[in-house]
């Protein structure tokens, strides 16, 4: 397929070149190509700025939010939380159309410092919020309830485990899943439409809590059933 992959930090990093490792056609959107490359700091977290990743991926090229979800057959929401809305809207609705969109953003609050809080939770989600935004578009929510690398590397765990869908399109929730099999996901659990994306989202706060415990990010959820 033809992916835009909206987001150039560690997780669009981690989709872009898995995606292109299984021999999609990708392309990273960001609001300003031309700034994207400049930068030659590490990122909040450390991780080496985007123009060196690139050096390492000739294959996936870089271009605007719009240009870049343009040609694509299905688009990849890896911004943060806050920017996930004004991403899209750079896209534009026509631009977005009725495109598969999978939403692997999160509603971090980070104002009030570490651990964040949910800037939407309870009553709605982010993945609600997008998909009223775009009413056209399919917005699937997934992946967003684990580290980058084990969103697209599962197996690095030497065990199986879980993963979620949310949405409203049954053809859509199908082909994410899928591209998540394809990552080498095994149990991939259809939770229903798109309202119960507000689970998945609320999962945050346990998973950041587990993180700081076990001092790492590698682990997941494991639904027994």
């Amino acid at each position: 397929m033809k992916i835009a992959v909206l987001g150039t930090g560690m997780v669009g990093q981690a989709l872009a070149g898995r995606l292109a490792e299984l021999g999609h056609d990708v392309v990273t959107g960001t609001r300003d190509p031309q700034s994207t490359l400049a930068r030659t700091e590490p990122d909040g977290m450390g991780n080496p700025p985007y123009a060196a990743w690139a050096t390492e991926h000739p294959e996936v090229t870089l271009a605007t939010f719009a240009d870049a979800v343009s040609g694509a057959d299905l688009v990849v929401n890896a911004t943060g939380g806050a920017a996930a809305i004004p991403a899209l809207q750079a896209v534009g609705a026509e631009v977005l159309g009725d495109k598969v969109v999978i939403d692997i953003s999160n509603p971090l609050d980070f104002s009030q410092g570490f651990p964040p809080t949910l800037f939407v939770k309870d009553t709605d989600s982010l993945g609600e919020q997008i998909q009223r935004e775009f009413p056209q578009a399919r917005i699937v929510k997934a992946l967003n309830t684990l580290t980058a690398e084990l969103m697209v590397r599962p197996a690095s765990l030497g065990e199986p485990s879980s993963v979620f869908v949310s949405g409203n399109d049954a053809e859509a929730k199908a082909t994410v899943t899928a591209l998540l099999e394809s990552f080498g996901h095994t149990d991939v659990i259809d939770l229903g439409d798109i309202s119960t994306a507000r689970g998945t989202e609320m999962l945050l706060p346990v998973w950041l809590r587990l993180m700081g415990a076990l001092g790492t990010g590698m682990f997941n959820f494991k639904i027994v059933r």
